[in-house]
C-alpha cells in the first residue's frame, strides 16, 4: 500500500515536471540525430588530385576509375608541384601522379610506377584513401585484362565476402553503439538529477521522516524512471531502424531482456550518483564524467578495445556499455548468437547487482 502510493507519487510529479519526460524522450532522439548524422567513419567524396604528365588512352582509363567513384572527388593538376600545393593548402586530401612513362611501359609490359601522396595528418582517413586508390588500380587492371582477353598479371584473385555489413556502412556500426551511449546517459541522468532536484527542493526530507523504509523510497524511484528509460530505449531502437535504415536481424525478446538490464544497471549509477550529490549541477556534471565518457571512449564504440593498453582493457570492464553495445552490434547486424550474446548478458546482470547493492549500501534514511 505504502509502496503503491510513493509509485504513485512519481508518477505525479514526473507528470507535473516534464524535465524527466524530456530526458527520457526527447534527449535521446536529438543527441541519436545528431550523433547518427554527424559521426561517420566512411570516406566518401574525398578530395584528390589526379597529375598526368602525358595525357594518352591508358591514363585516361584509369583516371576515369576516380571519376566514376563515389569515394573521390577529383581535381586535375598540370604538375606534381601544384598538385602538392593544393594538398599544402588542404584543398585536396592527397593526389595520384602518372608520370610521363606510364602508358610507354604499361604498353611494352613493364609495371609503371605510379606516385600516390596522401595527407597524413588524420590518419584513418589516410589508410581509407590508399585503400581506394590500390582497389581502383586492381579493379581497373582487371577490367583492362578481360578487354583484351587476357589474364591479369596479379599473384592472386580476392574474393571478398563480407559479413554481417555488406554494405560497409559505419552508421550501420555505429548507430546500436549510439543507442548505448546515449541510454548511458539519460538512464543515469534520469536518476541522478531528479534524486538531486528533490533534495534542493527539501522534499527528500519530508519523504524521510515518514515511515516508509529505504527500499521502499528506492523501489519507488526505480519503477517509473525504469518505464521511461526503456520507453526512451523504444524509441532510440525505432530511429534505429527506420530513419538510419539499420537492419535488425536478431530477437526483439533478447533486445528487450538486455535493454531491461542495461537499464537496470545505468539507474544504479544515477542512484550511487545522488547519494554522492545533492544539487542538480553537480550530479549532472558526475554523470557525464563517470557515465557518458567511458561509454563513449571505453566501450569500444569508436576504438577498438583490443588495440588499447592492457591496463585500460581492464578498465573496460566495468563500463557497462561495453556489454550493451556488443549485444546491440551482434543482434542488429548479425543476428541472435548465443556465444556472443550470453557472456554480456551475465556480465549486465552482475553489474546491475553491484550497481543497484552499491547504492543501497549508501543510501540512508537520515538527513545527514
Amino acid at each position: 500500500m505504502r509502496l503503491g502510493g510513493l509509485i504513485r507519487k512519481e508518477i505525479l510529479q514526473i507528470l507535473r515536471d516534464p524535465s524527466s519526460i524530456a530526458i527520457a524522450f526527447v534527449l535521446p532522439a536529438i543527441l541519436l540525430l545528431l550523433f547518427g548524422y554527424g559521426v561517420s567513419l566512411d570516406a566518401k567524396h574525398v578530395s584528390i588530385g589526379l597529375v598526368v604528365e602525358q595525357p594518352s588512352a591508358a591514363a585516361s582509363g584509369f583516371t576515369a576509375e576516380f571519376r566514376q567513384s563515389p569515394y573521390f572527388d577529383p581535381r586535375s593538376y598540370r604538375s606534381a608541384a601544384a598538385a602538392q600545393t593544393a594538398m599544402g593548402r588542404g584543398t585536396i586530401d592527397g593526389f595520384v601522379w602518372l608520370r610521363s612513362d606510364f602508358a610507354r611501359r604499361l604498353n611494352a609490359g613493364d609495371p609503371p610506377t605510379i606516385g600516390v601522396f596522401v595527407n597524413g595528418i588524420n590518419a584513418n582517413n589516410a589508410r581509407l584513401i590508399e585503400n581506394y586508390v590500390e582497389q581502383s588500380w586492381a579493379n581497373w587492371i582487371s577490367a583492362r585484362a578481360a578487354s583484351a582477353g587476357i589474364t591479369a598479371a596479379a599473384p592472386i584473385a580476392v574474393e571478398p565476402r563480407i559479413w554481417f555489413n555488406p554494405a560497409v556502412s559505419s552508421r550501420d556500426y555505429l548507430v546500436p553503439g549510439l543507442i548505448a551511449v546515449i541510454m548511458t546517459l539519460t538512464g543515469a541522468l534520469l536518476t541522478a538529477l531528479v534524486i538531486a532536484r528533490e533534495w534542493e527542493r527539501g522534499t527528500m526530507e519530508a519523504l524521510m521522516v515518514t515511515p516508509v523504509s529505504m527500499n521502499e523510497i528506492l523501489i519507488a524511484k526505480l519503477i517509473p524512471y525504469f518505464l521511461l528509460g526503456i520507453g526512451g530505449m523504444v524509441i532510440s531502437v525505432l530511429i534505429a531502424e527506420f530513419l538510419f535504415n539499420v537492419p535488425f536481424r536478431g530477437s526483439t525478446l533478447i533486445l528487450a531482456l538486455a535493454a531491461s538490464l542495461f537499464m537496470l544497471a545505468a539507474l544504479g549509477m544515477g542512484l550511487l550518483i545522488s547519494t554522492v550529490a545533492k544539487s542538480q549541477f553537480v550530479a549532472g556534471q558526475v554523470a557525464i564524467i563517470t557515465t557518458f565518457l567511458p561509454a563513449f571512449i571505453l566501450s569500444g564504440f569508436i576504438f577498438d578495445i583490443a588495440t588499447m593498453p592492457p591496463v585500460i582493457q581492464l578498465v573496460t570492464h566495468i563500463v557497462a556499455a561495453r556489454y550493451f553495445i556488443a549485444i546491440l552490434q551482434t543482434l542488429f547486424l548479425a543476428g541472435t548468437m548465443w556465444s556472443v550474446l550470453m557472456p554480456n548478458l551475465a556480465a549486465l546482470a552482475i553489474m546491475a547487482v553491484i550497481f543497484l547493492g552499491t547504492a543501497r549500501l549508501a543510501a540512508h534514511k537520515r538527513l545527514d
